[in-house]
């Protein structure tokens, strides 16, 4: 099959890798500079560094990438810039199937991959979300990981999740695409919360914790928009959450580690150097919770923090300050 990547980030580079494998993959780089380095070193220096390319890769800019007919796109772009990415390339999809593997509420508008998918692409182009626990260093090492795809066109999940498939990156089809898309992106806003709980010093057992209610505020948002309790269970939910609240490779982990010393989130974000999708996805999800009457507290603290409206130590002390419930309760 003809692949096209779009999106030459940490991500999108080792998606390329790993299903160059079995597909003939283009990479597609924003800008022509940025295509003719990673060309030249067979490496994405910048995003992922140590890892080669194979050279079955086609490593082209975006005007390039249009002239070169596919059968399926990946898109591995922030949600941020996906409405741009779909709009840049919906000419040139023709019949080609289309997969979005960010995640993440749209700024401003509040709205999910899917709708912003449906916004910009023809109706009948057939669309997926590819969510779950992988970090890029090592899905571009070979490592054994599994990840969820999920499309409301039963067929076509089950499909592009049997051609992406390989024996160590496996992949599992799923009909649930609410409820991969809102785990995906709100497990980014509670791994910041982890990340405060570590850079605190509060313990294993409070961070356990964390990540258990933080999975039931999960829960709760995308049992209301529609997603499946099952969904929240699984590798898109309990197990990205689980990844990206313990794993050092995590972003957003690493933001609440630097919130937790006091310092901006302007200047962290500086020195992360990479897109942290939950500082932009909390307040989101925070006012789509509100207008729903869901329950968030984790959320809402770590909205503050974000905001520098209260220190990382003054939130973790209103959310101990709270008034006991029964679990089931929220």
């Amino acid at each position: 099959m003809k692949l096209a990547v779009i999106g030459a980030g940490a991500w999108g580079t080792a998606l390329a890798v790993v299903l160059s494998a079995n597909h003939r993959v283009s990479l597609w780089c924003r800008t022509p500079e940025e295509a003719a380095s990673v060309r030249a070193d067979r490496e994405n220096k910048r995003y992922l560094p140590g890892v080669k390319l194979a050279g079955e890769i086609r490593v082209v800019d975006q005007a390039e990438g249009a002239e070169q007919p596919f059968e399926l796109a990946l898109f591995a772009v922030p949600t941020a810039g996906l409405r741009a990415a779909l709009r840049s390339a919906r000419s040139v999809m023709g019949e080609a199937g289309c997969v979005w593997a960010c995640k993440g509420f749209e700024q401003g508008s509040g709205k999910l991959p899917h709708e912003i998918a449906s916004e910009e692409l023809a109706p009948t182009t057939p669309c997926a979300v590819l969510s779950g626990p992988s970090f890029a260093a090592d899905v571009a090492r070979g490592l054994p990981t599994a990840v969820t795809l999920a499309s409301r066109d039963e067929d076509f999940a089950v499909a592009a999740a049997r051609q992406l498939h390989t024996g160590r990156f496996r992949v599992y089809s799923s009909t649930d695409l609410i409820g991969v898309e809102v785990g995906g992106a709100v497990k980014n806003v509670i791994a910041i919360a982890a990340g405060i709980c570590d850079g605190l010093h509060l313990g294993d057992s409070a961070r356990a914790a964390l990540v258990t209610r933080g999975l039931a505020e999960i829960t709760r948002l995308g049992l209301k928009l529609g997603g499946r309790i099952e969904t929240f269970m699984g590798l898109s939910g309990l197990g990205d959450l689980t990844l990206t609240c313990a794993g050092n490779l995590s972003r957003n982990r690493r933001v609440g580690l630097s919130l937790a010393t006091g310092k901006s989130i302007t200047d962290i974000l500086s020195e992360l150097g990479h897109v942290a999708e939950g500082v932009h996805t909390a307040s989101e999800v925070l006012r789509m919770a509100q207008r729903l009457g869901v329950d968030m507290p984790i959320t809402e603290s770590v909205v503050t923090v974000l905001s520098g409206e209260v220190s990382a130590a003054a939130a973790v002390d209103a959310l101990l300050q709270r008034d006991p419930k029964a679990e089931s309760a929220g």
